[in-house]
């Protein structure tokens, strides 16, 4: 027997005890991975898959050196009173020290202070507060490992004696960051789910119906999960793809699950039998979520290009959610549907979900169907107006700027920033982030000395940077320069610092030397960070538009669709950018949502939306289309297959998209600037793209286009006949008194041939 989501339905409705039984096996298997893989199989930090500049420093470090990537801590001690040559303040200072350092070769590999191994730069102009700088022992993870048991020390000593101790450092930011992303997704869950569920309430009219979905979307976010940790164990996966887990598998796998249950209660009211009903579901509206899970992964494929851990990890993550919602709708809910077959709409709620279901029963024209039949009487008016709203949203994405969070960007009242603010104030912040300049040759010829005196002359002249301080490998082969830049590490300022040593202070000061210099450290790591994605982001969106247009054209057998399909999502993304920038960046609003205003769009929003919103929009696309294709092919009637089809779907999506819309907006709700942004972003998008778009813009096109939307050239007949939402493998529904009651309105009769076969 031929594999297909038809038979896949009809299998899983006839065997459901021993399909829903592989799927309890799996979650079991899913849970322990989960339990004692997914513990140290992510990280915070992200690596290139590359070689820059910034990588190939610090590979040098640890080669010649000997000087693995370490996290560098601040604690800082302050009295209002008291200076650091009071008697008090230096037992407290020198205790504290003491303290630190018995934590051991496993956590600390050192710490100074004013009076203990440091100098006069570790107190403050003002002599009020002084800084213990500590060197964390082991790599990045190991240092945010421990850095609890760091913290414990310095807020056991917090107001002790009269004086105040903060602390701020890479692993305590690092710390912060890691948290406040998982508090946010468990926020974004809280206020996510409970609202879809009013909404799946809404369109079903049953709590089964409406619970259905949700528990459908957490096995398929459960396994995805347990495959990612294993992925972790060879790749380095960032800890953010759980999160783009949680939001892309509740999205994707309640709406998967929405348009099966939705057309498999629209069977059962036309008078269909379980299993029959269940494989007319299979052979259209599963179908269809195959399709559109496969234009959402093959977006996703996009990321894949960017050669960097966080594209790769947010794109493995997605893919894989994706791919388990779609696996689950089509074996596990059949299954499911032919356990409970009718109980499937138990506990109802009076009247909601009666319209919906009663309408489609009795060919009644909806009010999407209304709606997009007044946009045909004027298409050009209604195409306009849809465009010069989504061109104006669109506007302000001219001043978008895009870089890297840091510290800045936390919310108040996290110890890090406000420890980062006094630090940056009272001494310099760049210490606890220096810039690495690693000189890679013969450092003990005159040449290369002559190289590295230049360059910190020339530094020293410069007020951005502090400090610098040398050190060399044994063997001469090697030089490492640290110098701390004033301000966050990740600023603007910083950021520029860094390209400024690459293009200028660092060509002029070793020309001729013969010795290979980079410059490496978190801020050059970020430097590179964003290059990359400049530089990898027209490709990206090259791939995306190539493999949408290749996959609506063999989809739709249209050059017209994918064309026009292409250009609406692209002004949906551009609307998006324009309202991220609007909110995020020019503060219009922000006070209003609760989002924090801030400089720059996180470098990977707009390429991570672009991916993701363009696969989301074809999502919708596939649905609709599909639906207006098959009256097409039925009726040959351009403007009526439109009506059919936007009534047929057009509720359904609209349900859908405020179930996206509602999962989104609830990690929007966060305290991370970045995921303020993405959740924002790919809310707003959604919804215009399934209200104005869908039921305006798309109706109105094609009415202008008439025939021409179904052009494709001779030279391209050979396509295959590739059927979304194909003809039910089963015969018509039974009419009223026990008789044929022929095709449904949106469904031709199994075997029929399209209108204008049949004509010729």
């Amino acid at each position: 027997m031929r594999l297909s989501t038809t038979t896949l339905a009809r299998g899983s409705a006839r065997r459901p005890w021993l399909t829903v039984g592989i799927w309890v096996i799996a979650l079991l298997g899913a849970g322990a991975i989960i339990a004692l893989v997914l513990p140290g199989s992510l990280t915070a930090q992200y690596s290139f898959l590359g070689q820059p500049d910034s990588k190939t420093g610090q590979e040098l470090l640890a080669q010649k050196l000997d000087m693995p990537q370490k996290a560098n801590e601040v604690v800082i001690v302050r009295s209002q009173t008291a200076t650091v040559n009071d008697p008090a303040l230096r037992a407290a200072v020198v205790a504290l020290q003491t303290r630190l350092t018995a934590l051991g070769p496993g956590v600390v590999d050192g710490v100074a202070s004013y009076y203990r191994g440091g100098g006069k730069t570790l107190a403050a102009a003002d002599g009020h507060s002084t800084i213990l700088p500590i060197v964390m022992a082991g790599d990045l993870a190991q240092a945010e490992k421990n850095i609890d048991k760091v913290h414990a020390v310095v807020h056991a000593a917090d107001g002790k004696s009269g004086f105040d101790t903060l602390i701020t450092g890479t692993a305590s930011i690092q710390s912060d960051f890691s948290q406040t992303a998982e508090a946010d997704l468990r926020q974004g869950e809280g206020i996510g789910v409970p609202i879809a569920l009013i909404i799946l309430l809404v369109v079903f009219g049953a709590v089964v119906a409406a619970g259905l979905p949700i528990v459908l979307s957490l096995i398929a976010i459960t396994m995805a999960v347990a495959f990612t940790a294993l992925v972790g164990q060879t790749f380095d996966v960032s800890v953010f793809a759980i999160n783009m887990i949680s939001m892309m598998g509740l999205a994707t796998g309640i709406d998967y699950s929405l348009f099966i249950i939705s057309r498999y209660r629209e069977e059962r009211a036309l008078g269909r039998g379980k299993i029959d009903a269940i494989t007319v579901t299979g052979g259209t509206a599963s179908r269809a979520v195959l399709f559109s899970g496969l234009t959402v992964v093959l977006a996703l494929l996009g990321l894949l290009i960017v050669p960097t851990s966080i594209f790769g990890s947010l794109a493995i993550g997605a893919m894989l959610v994706v791919g388990m919602s779609v696996v689950a709708a089509l074996t596990l809910l059949p299954a499911v549907l032919s356990l409970l077959g009718d109980r499937v709409d138990s506990l109802k709620v009076p009247y909601l979900g009666k319209r919906l279901l009663s309408a489609k029963r009795d060919g009644r024209t909806s009010a999407w169907a209304r709606l997009a039949q007044r946009a045909m009487r004027r298409p050009a008016l209604a195409l306009s107006i849809g465009v010069g709203v989504l061109l104006l949203a669109a506007a302000p994405a001219i001043f978008m700027k895009t870089g890297v969070s840091g510290v800045s960007s936390f919310p108040d009242g996290f110890e890090s920033k406000a420890a980062f603010g006094v630090l940056d104030r009272e001494f310099s912040a760049g210490g606890v982030s220096p810039l690495l300049i690693v000189v890679d040759g013969p450092v003990t010829s005159s040449a290369v000395r002559s190289g590295i005196a230049r360059l910190k002359s020339e530094l020293s002249t410069d007020k951005a940077f502090g400090a610098v301080r040398t050190q060399e490998a044994a063997s001469g082969t090697l030089a490492l320069l640290s110098v701390p830049v004033n301000g966050d590490s990740v600023g603007t300022l910083a950021l520029d610092k860094v390209s400024q040593l690459r293009s200028t202070y660092i060509p002029q000061a070793f020309e001729g030397s013969g010795a290979r210099v980079y410059v490496t450290g978190q801020t050059a790591g970020n430097v590179d960070y964003i290059d990359i994605v400049n530089r990898y982001f027209p490709w990206v969106v090259a791939l995306v538009l190539s493999l949408s247009f290749i996959l609506l054209m063999v989809a739709f057998r249209s050059l017209v669709i994918p064309a026009k399909a292409i250009v609406m999502n692209l002004l949906s993304v551009g609307a998006a950018y324009g309202l991220i920038t609007l909110v995020s960046l020019r503060g219009v609003g922000a006070g209003l949502l609760g989002f924090q205003r801030v400089d720059v769009v996180e470098q990977w929003v707009p390429l991570f939306l672009f991916a993701v919103l363009f696969g989301l929009s074809m999502d919708y696309q596939v649905f609709l289309l599909s639906r207006i294709k098959e009256a097409w092919d039925r009726t040959g009637d351009n403007t009526q297959a439109v009506t059919e089809g936007v009534g047929a779907t057009a509720g359904i999506i609209t349900g859908a998209a405020l179930i996206m819309v509602a999962v989104f907006a609830g990690f929007a709700a966060g305290d991370l600037v970045m995921f303020q942004q993405m959740g924002f972003g790919l809310a707003v998008a959604v919804l215009l793209d399934a209200t104005l778009i869908r039921t305006i813009m798309v109706p109105a096109a094609m009415k202008l286009l008439g025939d021409w939307n179904w052009y494709l050239p001779r030279w391209l007949q050979w396509l295959p006949h590739l059927s979304i939402e194909g003809a039910p493998q089963v015969g018509p529904a039974p009419g009223p008194e026990g008789g044929p009651a022929g095709p449904s309105p949106n469904e031709p009769a199994f075997g029929a041939a399209p209108a204008q076969e049949r004509a010729a």
